[in-house]
């Protein structure tokens, strides 16, 4: 399952939203989103967790408590239309091997 968290705190990482979620559970992807041109966390980001039960379970666990400032929104994330925006941007260097960028996890293992 797909979990999509806002409200994160803006020095919040990818391993620092891993760590949180894997109290749950087993994690198989984290990614923070980033402003392009800053560098800097947008302050929401997507957590896949496997086994639903225990996605479930962080997500009933983690709804509406604070990191920061902002208390946190984390749902089951919703499959926009169309599918992933991926395509070639042009500036990703991803090679053609993965045009829709999420090649990180096949260093992971």
């Amino acid at each position: 399952m797909k979990i999509f968290i806002a409200g994160l705190p803006y020095d919040l990482d990818d391993a620092e939203l891993e760590e949180i979620f894997e109290k749950f559970g087993t994690v198989a992807s984290v990614k923070v989103a980033m402003d392009r041109e800053t560098g800097k966390s947008k302050g929401f980001g997507f957590v896949e967790m496997p086994n639903d039960a225990e996605a479930k379970e962080a997500i009933e666990g983690l709804n509406d408590i604070s990191l920061g400032k902002k208390p946190l929104v984390v749902k089951e994330a919703e499959e926009k239309p169309g599918g992933y925006r991926g395509g070639n941007s042009g500036g990703n260097n991803s090679g053609g091997y993965n045009k829709f960028g999420n090649n990180r996890d096949r260093n992971r293992y």
